[in-house]
């Protein structure tokens, strides 16, 4: 699944493009993704001024001159194509400027469209609950401190909590926790005020250090110009069960089951 870093790098790719042009066309080659398109999709897009582009947690906005923003998520498999050299059967919404076409593609079909009244956006329903973004001001230490206090509940599985920490996904939690040296299992009330020291920046700088290399290609995904991200060739834990712990401790990574989810740690130097 698309994290924050590949939506951010989809919205920073379709921002250089997209930003400022007019809308010429819509066209819908289907109902609906997860759900059905909103139906007058068409009609508010059909020239519209894209006024600006941006992300909340893992979702993407395009805000239009029409006071609506068009939210999109990209599920599992979904992605944006500039200009393409050929139609897909994927393309399941297509947007003409002038300029250029724009096609989000989507095999799996778990992505989603919505238009939002944008001075409504942090009202509107899976926005109202959300903490705060990661790679903001307001996610430090005291913060998390509080946010944290007196709950028995895993640091990893509070952190990938979306009413904790906006967009976090289990690859970044993952790598954010082994450079702070924080066992995931830990509870996250027991997370001492050092280790949230070395978490904040480590959250930030990862998911930084993945939006600089174009994300991690994992499947399906690339960027809207078709490049593929290569943060994944920068894991220090993801996937690396059984190998060494990078920090040439003597330490062996290790994968286990929780919430539903793999999790990778290196015993030796996550306490």
């Amino acid at each position: 699944m698309p994290e924050l870093p590949e939506v951010e790098t989809t919205v920073r790719g379709l921002a250089r493009f997209l930003n400022g042009a007019r809308i010429e066309r819509v066209v819908l080659n289907r109902p609906d993704l997860r759900r059905p398109f909103p139906p007058e999709l068409v009609q508010v897009l059909t020239g519209a001024q894209v006024t600006g582009l941006g992300r909340r947690a893992k979702y993407g906005l395009i805000h239009t001159d029409r006071e609506q923003t068009m939210v999109f998520h990209l599920g599992m498999s979904g992605r944006w194509r500039i200009d393409p050299a050929a139609p897909d059967k994927h393309d399941h919404l297509v947007i003409e400027t002038a300029a250029n076409r724009f096609a989000l593609c989507d095999p799996r079909r778990f992505g989603s469209v919505d238009l939002v009244g944008t001075q409504a956006l942090h009202e509107w329903e899976p926005f109202a609950a959300m903490g705060p973004e990661p790679l903001g001001d307001e996610l430090g230490p005291a913060y998390l401190k509080a946010a944290l206090k007196g709950r028995k509940q895993a640091i990893k599985l509070c952190l990938l909590d979306q009413r904790i920490v906006a967009g976090l996904g289990n690859i970044y939690v993952c790598e954010a926790l082994w450079r702070a040296g924080i066992h995931p299992r830990k509870a996250g009330g027991k997370v001492t005020r050092p280790q949230l020291e070395r978490l904040v920046p480590a959250i930030k700088e990862v998911l930084t250090q993945s939006i600089s290399d174009g994300g991690s290609t994992l499947r399906d995904y690339a960027a809207p110009d078709g490049e593929l991200g290569y943060f994944a060739t920068r894991f220090d834990v993801y996937g690396r069960d059984g190998e060494p712990c990078r920090r040439q401790d003597d330490g062996t990574i290790r994968r286990f089951a929780q919430g539903g989810r793999s999790t990778w740690f290196c015993p030796r130097c996550q306490k």
